[in-house]
């Protein structure tokens, strides 16, 4: 009988397959990642492979075969502990690993008490492709055999694995664009691009932060200091804290643009409630306000709100300077005397949140574990605004007073889908079927939002509340210029057009003003902050925020976009053109540059406090550098 001929590097060939098969089937069994399509579900079965061609490739670099198959058993046992680490951790705190979660080692601190229910005696089968090689390596002679490996092999072979990396890399893009650069879900991460090469990235992502940090000093915050106090707004006497002590209902409205506010879709009213909320006496509606985001999207207007400082131009914040030192509205709040909380039926790591909450100083994140979420109840990646809202209010009752509550509404996010019993308008008719959807899900939210104030009211804090609410950002993209130049009765949508349509609503509602009306100012999400504070009566001058207030009678009508187009009362800077903001006609560009000037200045200041975390030098109880950073 003739011997069954093997192919060369069967060692290598069985490590990866072994370790490939392994980790297909903990992805499937150990980790809740929802897959919604067979593109989903192949991506998830390749993308160990690119990882593992590399890893395991390096053995051919090995000229003796022990040393060879020894390489490839401490691969396998490497990458074994990495991913049975992941598995522990997510059974605990279901999420997955990241280096600042290795250096919060506060964030273990319940594991040693739990450590009987994370591990049991079948984990040894996370393990099982070491022992695979371990005994293919003792009982199998073949795996022993030393085999030359040419230039010309060890070439083709790399090309292949390039190649798999590109695919992978290739199809995640078309799953998910802007994966890399939108890093907000580590969950999305894994199912895209694996989890060893997960944790690469996430390597890569945290050094490059660590390097910019490390060579910061502290005297870059000088420079930004003075620049700030020259520019900063005085506080309004006559508002200044006028509603000191009350509670701070914030809520972030998904992706509602101010095109809907009092207007009609065929004939449907598209927000009544909010519509009514403009013309309430206890309610300023800002009519001319912007969102200031960029690709972090929700995460960056919750980062400028509490901030007033810009997000990153590329990436979101939230995930790459998670632990940075903050000056929060959460923790100028907590200082004097308020509970402070956000609110989002949402998972806990989605933006990163868990774990920038705490750079932020908030007390506690009412997370989808705090919710009762019953069927028919979910959407999207949580639970839909009505339960979610009547739920909060309840949850509020109880909270230590002042409390300053942010929540975040999920309904109306894209794809802008709702359950048949929630419709309650007919959809536009366009070419679009995400904008015909969208003002069903507005509307949804609207009367969800209605009914959050009932809710408010039964559970008894309405009366002692300031409840602000704006719109995130933008729900309906420039990909859909052509259905919204159908809505607005326009030929054409321009960058002029694109530039006004980043209008979002803001309502800043108080029980009992009876001096509520439209603010018709150009103004930004950066000066919530400020805003807010100024009515509680909390004094921000030696904060480092580029915001001001805006009943502030120096505020000044100019808001800067993320990426570097600008707003005021007479110009719009939009597609690299000045245009006349009464007219949307382009003109010669010189009246805006000196504008465009200050926004290159304010972005480049906003990334520089990011970057090189330059807050940890600063004392914002005297507005200058601690003195370990002057030394």
């Amino acid at each position: 009988m003739k011997s069954i001929k093997w192919p060369k590097h069967s060692f290598m060939i069985l490590a990866i397959v072994a370790t490939w098969i392994k980790t297909v089937i903990v992805y499937h069994t150990s980790f809740d990642m929802k897959i919604e399509n067979a593109m989903q579900q192949f991506i998830l079965f390749i993308n160990p492979l690119s990882f593992l061609l590399f890893a395991y490739g390096l053995a051919l670099f090995f000229k003796s075969s022990k040393a060879k198959n020894r390489y490839i058993i401490t691969v396998s046992v490497l990458l074994s502990i990495v991913l049975y680490g992941n598995v522990a951790f997510y059974r605990f705190y279901n999420d997955f690993i990241t280096l600042p979660v290795l250096f919060q080692t506060s964030n273990f601190s319940d594991l040693g008490t739990s450590i009987s229910a994370i591990v049991n005696p079948w984990d040894v089968l996370y393990f099982i492709d070491v022992l695979i090689l371990i005994l293919a390596n003792k009982y199998w002679p073949r795996m022993k055999t030393i085999v030359k490996v040419n230039v010309e092999f060890r070439r083709a072979y790399f090309v292949l694995a390039v190649a798999m990396t590109f695919l992978n890399l290739g199809l995640a893009e078309i799953e998910r664009p802007q994966l890399l650069t939108r890093s907000f879900d580590r969950e999305l991460l894994v199912k895209n691009i694996g989890t060893y090469n997960y944790h690469l990235y996430d390597i890569y992502i945290q050094s490059k932060s660590s390097a910019q940090r490390a060579l910061a000093d502290g005297s870059e915050l000088v420079e930004v200091n003075n620049y700030i106090r020259s520019n900063q707004a005085a506080v309004n006497p006559e508002m200044f804290g006028k509603y000191k002590d009350r509670n701070l209902i914030v809520v972030s409205m998904e992706s509602l643009q101010n095109f809907v506010i009092n207007n009609q879709m065929d004939g449907h009213e598209i927000t009544p409630f909010l519509n009514s909320l403009t013309k309430d006496k206890d309610t300023f509606y800002f009519s001319n306000f912007y969102h200031q985001t960029g690709l972090g999207k929700t995460s960056d207007s919750e980062f400028i709100v509490e901030n007033s400082l810009f997000g990153l131009g590329r990436g979101a914040v939230f995930f790459t300077h998670g632990g940075n030192t903050y000056n929060s509205m959460a923790e100028r709040l907590g200082e004097n005397g308020y509970y402070t909380n956000v609110m989002h039926p949402n998972n806990k790591s989605f933006w990163n949140r868990d774990m920038m909450y705490q750079s932020l100083k908030v007390d506690k994140f009412y997370d989808v574990d705090s919710y009762k979420v019953n069927e028919g109840e979910a959407v999207n990646w949580g639970m839909k605004d009505t339960p979610f809202l009547e739920q909060s209010a309840a949850l509020m009752k109880d909270m230590p007073q002042p409390f300053y509550s942010r929540l975040i509404t999920l309904t109306n996010h894209y794809p802008f889908t709702l359950d048949p019993e929630d419709v309650m308008i007919p959809e536009y008719t366009s070419n679009s079927g995400t904008l015909n959807r969208y003002f069903q899900t507005v509307r949804y939210m609207d009367e969800a939002l209605k009914d959050f104030f009932q809710s408010l009211k039964d559970q008894g804090v309405y009366d002692n509340s300031i409840i602000v609410m704006y719109g995130d950002h933008y729900g309906i993209s420039e990909n859909h210029n052509k259905a919204m130049a159908q809505y607005l009765g326009k030929e054409s949508i321009t960058p002029f057009d694109n530039a006004i349509l980043q209008e979002v609503p803001l309502f800043i509602h108080i029980p009992g003003a009876g001096d509520g009306k439209e603010m018709t100012e150009v103004s930004g999400q950066m000066d919530l902050r400020p805003t807010i504070l100024h009515l509680l009566g909390i004094e921000t001058s030696k904060d480092m925020q580029l915001g001001a207030d805006l009943f502030s009678p120096e505020h000044e009508d100019f808001v800067i976009f993320r990426d570097g187009r600008f707003v005021t009362d007479k110009y719009v800077y939009a597609g690299e053109a000045c245009y006349d903001k009464a007219t949307g006609e382009e003109i010669d560009g010189e009246p805006c540059q000196p504008y465009a000037d200050r926004a290159t200045t304010d972005l480049e200041n906003s990334d520089a406090i990011i970057n090189g975390d330059l807050l940890r030098f600063y004392d914002e109880k005297t507005g200058n550098l601690k003195q370990e950073a002057v030394e």
